[in-house]
């Protein structure tokens, strides 16, 4: 990377080598190429990655004058390098390597970036967590002392490891051995006992709970910290090829709206795409889901963003300090978006909501701090439901009927984060009302601390809570 750096500063002395465009001319049609970096699997970027290049909006938007060539990589450390040699245009990346990005660039005109737009959020964090193996006797963050634990360097997965790890107590230094993984290797590590635990963002531990080879014991959420994944230009790019950048919001803009208008289909086709599950990418991209879609740069993300600096200069990746002020510019995506800008851009409600009639409870679902959904095989559409214990009740009497549950989604009870009702933590309160008796939490000690406060709960099984719930033995 230095030798990169080094390079990019010497051309930029030399007469700014770099600070012209990166497109290249096709060899067959004459047109300009636009190189998109991002992140197929890393599912809450979608609408500047997957699902935008699946729909062709980019394409549609720049009406033919363009070729687009999209790179596809595994974090954003390599999307950064390629921006530093000018052989990305836009890309897309998590809060910790977009200020990576930043670092990385600001020190040289020709490859200074700026963050544009915000693909998916969570404002407490939920978009990264830490996961172990199904076995593992570890039940809270701090039973992973003396554990290796594999992370991403300079990821937002590291740095939630991180500030998780500093709040139970433990260094982050010297009481874990953090080794630096690709996320597919290291879920392979995961698997192996090579390390004990793995901590990463979006989709990868949705992946490994979904597919049983893995079982939560941090749910990031638990920080209360905003999370996010944003757009990136280079800016002598963005200066001289203007029409480009704002094709390219502007259908960031389409694909965010069709993701909220069809959240199933957005879901089906990012995972025909990537290979992952369906059920996995709609846990975080669907109605309620874990990240909330807004192209917006809004102020409290901007503030995490400052916040979560001195984290990573701990981590030892060899990080400057960034002014955030400077590096967020939202002049581009205000003039796509258009005069209601400034009244979005302070909102935070989701947009792709969870709503219609409970068939089991007879009642609304709309409330997102308990709505939830299940998803039977064989239908298109997923059925709300108000609470989580209305929720069991419709997944036993689809069963019961002979219907199989393909998945059921929960929100956590305390931090919201939607979760798989069959891989949560439930717990029983008596004094509940009825429809409200059976809590999901994410993790044991969620659930645990639930418990202490509440004298007569009590941790259950799922299937004694599914049972109970259908057979009107809430009380």
């Amino acid at each position: 990377m230095r030798k990169i750096f080094a390079t990019v500063a010497l051309l930029a002395a030399a007469g700014g080598a770099l600070s012209g465009c990166s497109v290249s001319a096709g060899a067959d049609d004459g047109k300009e190429t636009v190189v998109v970096g991002y992140q197929s699997k890393t599912i809450n970027t979608v609408t500047a990655g997957t699902l935008l290049r699946g729909l062709g909006y980019f394409e549609k938007r720049l009406g033919g004058r363009y070729r687009v060539e999209w790179q596809d990589y595994d974090t954003g450390a390599p999307i950064t390098a390629k921006m530093v040699a000018g052989k990305i245009d836009i890309g897309s990346m998590g809060d910790y390597p977009l200020l990576i990005n930043a670092s990385r660039t600001q020190g040289v005109s020709a490859a200074r970036t700026r963050l544009v737009s915000v693909t998916g959020y969570n404002l407490r964090g939920g978009l990264n967590s830490v996961v172990v193996a199904p076995s593992s006797k570890a039940r809270t963050l701090a039973d992973l002392k003396d554990a290796k634990v594999s992370a991403s360097s300079g990821s937002a997965g590291h740095g939630t490891l991180v500030q998780a790890l500093e709040r139970a107590g433990l260094d982050p230094a010297t009481d874990v051995e953090v080794v630096n993984q690709q996320p597919p290797v290291g879920a392979s590590a995961l698997q192996s006992g090579n390390v004990q635990g793995y901590a990463q963002f979006v989709a990868w531990p949705g992946l490994l709970v979904f597919k049983n080879q893995a079982r939560l014991v941090y749910d990031g959420s638990a920080l209360d910290v905003p999370t996010f994944h944003g757009v990136v230009v280079r800016e002598a790019y963005a200066k001289e090829r203007p029409e480009v950048l704002q094709a390219f919001l502007q259908a960031q803009i389409d694909a965010t709206k069709y993701l909220h208008e069809h959240p199933v289909e957005a879901a089906e086709a990012v995972a025909k795409a990537t290979g992952l599950p369906p059920e996995v990418v709609y846990l975080y991209n669907g109605r309620d889901g874990i990240a909330t879609f807004d192209v917006t740069l809004k102020s409290r993300l901007l503030a995490a963003l400052d916040h979560d600096q001195k984290y990573l200069k701990s981590i030892g990746t060899d990080f400057t300090g960034v002014d955030v002020a400077k590096f967020a510019d939202d002049s581009y995506i205000r003039k796509a978006y258009g005069a209601s800008y400034d009244a979005d851009a302070t909102g935070t409600v989701n947009a792709a909501r969870i709503s219609g009639t409970d068939a089991a409870c007879g009642t609304t679902a709309g409330d997102p701090a308990k709505a939830g959904e299940l998803w039977l095989t064989g239908e298109d559409t997923l059925r709300p439901a108000a609470t989580p214990t209305c929720l069991l009740r419709q997944i036993a009497a689809a069963t019961s009927g002979g219907g199989s549950v393909r998945a059921a989604y929960v929100p956590d009870a305390a931090t919201g984060t939607h979760w798989f009702a069959d891989r949560s933590v439930w717990v029983r309160d008596p004094a509940a009302e009825e429809n409200e008796r059976f809590k999901p939490f994410t993790t044991r000690d969620g659930a645990e601390a639930f418990v202490k406060e509440h004298a007569r709960a009590a941790v259950v099984g799922y299937d004694e809570a599914l049972k109970a719930a259908a057979g009107g033995a809430s009380r």
